[in-house]
């Protein structure tokens, strides 16, 4: 019920909007419901009449014309605003929800995509929000024409004959039987199938992006196999909503062809006592089609609506996740950074039962310094500096930024001043100049192209077919790696931040590559406090500080030359790559 409230908030600036909707339906449906009045008027009035021929001919047309009045030159602006208010209504709800989904997927934290697979929450954006479009169309609208009709129809036909109005709804306790019966499985049937769908499209959403890896292992028939597996699982949860809608389906429309035959036995019993006259009986023939096609909606209509209902479900579960980083009530932005970073006792765990990565961290880094951080793999670097950026919150401990703690701020505004190199630095599928902009999307084309140059990345820019303008592919797939890192360094310095993290910012490239993007980063570190994770030690000796980091602690610091005097960890590390 909490999902249906939730979503009825999204729905309520569209409401008066959903009446005028239903205004015009009543309108839309209420105008066929006189075709069966104007037959009886036809054949009792007209046709079965003492009149002579002329007056005969001259009624037929008057009633011939009223009639071709109501369902032509009515009917027509009737029905297409109907059509139209409906559909502009479900499509500006899906916009809205579409648009508060993402916004809400921006505001969860990184451990989120960490245990999510990125199809299945597109599958959820996508797939399931355009599911829920039925409980606009058709639970906010439909079911009140559909109502409606019925209730206008059952007075009409009650007003023509009680006896065969009573005969035409003896089946009605066995419909609702029925469809209390069939539609309760219905809904387990539609998420199951929702879920199958959801997890092939994250298997197909991976493994297209890892397809390098299928070619170069020639892996191709073994994944056309694993794909055949999620597929059939989807296939076999599919044809079990397929079979229990066909059972529904076909048990419901042999219910509702009894009504006609008892109409037809006891109407022409009628007709032949002289009880009802031919035009009465024929009338009432055509009413029960009225009153039977809402009927059959309403039928179809709780299975859309179960359909939708467990689509909305699996949407709603995803807006009720609640970020892990959060900005608490009072925070304040932070507006202008010196650099000065202090971490405090932090010690961190990735779960709450989980191993410590980091213990009891005391690091102090001076505004403009250049502190690197070493260490083997998994020994908590990178941990740490996601700390810096509150990709995560430490457990016990502190960090301060000019003697500010980070949690004291907003994320926005911390963030804003903390620019990050990375050793596979996303691009997005658009053009170079785009890709750029990302680091400060309000700038003008000569602060791009000054970021660019002073990232070396200029001249292999403007070597490519389009300039600025030339399509990347998605994650600069176009692009070397090299090339990848320069675009992604120029975004850094269009953003100009106080604070600069380069997390293996070069280890993925050849030696060339790695000289000429060490200068772009020697001189983006310029005035700047500057951490650097990095394996290739020789790439840091130039540090003002180095931190050795071992299974979560620091176990060494001081320069590159005390350092290997000391000949401990740091010399140790450094003396293997040499050799």
């Amino acid at each position: 019920m909490n999902h249906y409230r939730a979503y009825l908030r999204i729905v309520a600036p569209y409401k008066w909007l959903i009446l005028v909707t239903i205004v015009i339906g009543i309108v839309k449906f209420a105008i066929p419901l006189t075709l069966p009045l104007f037959i009886k008027h036809v054949v009792d009035d007209i046709l079965l009449s003492n009149l002579s021929v002329d007056d005969k001919t001259s009624k037929l047309m008057k009633a011939i014309g009223l009639a071709f009045f109501l369902f032509v030159v009515v009917r027509y602006p009737v029905e297409y605003y109907r059509q139209y208010f409906a559909q502009l209504t479900t499509s500006r709800v899906l916009f809205d929800l579409r648009n508060k989904l993402y916004g809400h997927l921006q505001r969860l934290s990184i451990r989120f995509y960490q245990n999510r697979k990125s199809g299945e929450i597109i599958s959820r954006m996508m797939n399931d929000t355009e599911q829920t479009k039925s409980l606009v169309e058709t639970g906010l609208m439909n079911i009140w024409l559909d109502m409606f009709t019925l209730v206008l129809a059952l007075i009409i036909m009650f007003n023509m004959n009680v006896m065969l109005t009573f005969v035409s709804i003896a089946i009605l306790p066995f419909y609702g039987y029925a469809v209390k019966k069939l539609y309760k499985r219905l809904r387990g049937y539609s998420r199951s199938r929702s879920q199958a769908m959801a997890e092939m499209q994250g298997y197909l959403n991976e493994h297209v992006n890892g397809i390098p890896v299928v070619k170069s292992f020639t892996l191709e028939r073994y994944e056309q196999q694993q794909f055949g597996k999620r597929n059939q699982t989807f296939l076999e949860r599919a044809f079990a909503l397929t079979r229990w809608n066909a059972l529904t389906q076909s048990i419901i429309n042999t219910l509702t062809e009894i009504a006609p035959l008892l109409v037809l036995a006891c109407g022409g019993y009628l007709v032949v006592q002289k009880s009802l006259t031919l035009g009465e009986f024929v009338a009432f023939y055509g009413y029960l089609d009225r009153l039977y096609a809402p009927l059959r909606r309403l039928v179809n209509s709780s299975t859309e609506l179960t359909q939708a209902s467990a689509s909305l479900e699996r949407v709603m579960e995803l807006l009720g996740e609640q970020p892990e980083i959060t900005d608490p009530q009072d925070a304040s932005l932070l507006r202008t950074v010196k650099g000065d970073i202090e971490f405090r006792d932090v010690s961190f765990r990735y779960g709450r039962d989980g191993e410590w990565v980091l213990r009891g961290i005391n690091l102090a880094i001076p505004q403009g310094h250049t502190v690197a951080l070493v260490g083997m793999s998994g020994g908590g670097k990178s941990s740490l500096v996601s700390l810096l950026a509150r990709f995560y919150d430490t457990q016990e401990g502190d960090i301060t930024i000019d003697g500010r703690s980070i949690r004291s701020v907003t994320q926005e505004s911390l963030r804003s001043h903390i620019g990050m190199v990375l050793q596979d630095n996303i691009l997005f599928s658009g053009s170079v100049r785009e890709n750029i902009m990302l680091g400060n999307p309000e700038s003008s084309e000569e602060q791009i192209v000054a970021a660019a140059k002073k990232a070396n990345a200029h001249d292999f820019i403007m070597s490519l077919p389009n300039g600025y303008d030339t399509e990347i592919g998605e994650r600069g797939v176009k692009l070397s790696g090299g090339q990848k890192q320069r675009i992604a360094i120029s975004r850094v310095f269009l953003k100009d931040p106080a604070i600069l993290v380069l997390d293996e910012a070069t280890s993925a490239l050849d030696l060339e590559s790695e000289h000429a993007i060490q200068e772009s980063l020697a001189e983006l570190a310029q005035n700047r406090t500057t951490l650097i994770v990095a394996h290739r030690l020789s790439t840091i000796t130039h540090a003002d500080l180095i931190v050795v980091v071992e299974h979560g602690e620091i176990v060494e610091q001081g320069k590159h030359d005390e350092l290997m005097a000391k000949n401990g960890s740091y010399a140790r590390l450094y003396n293997v790559q040499y050799l």
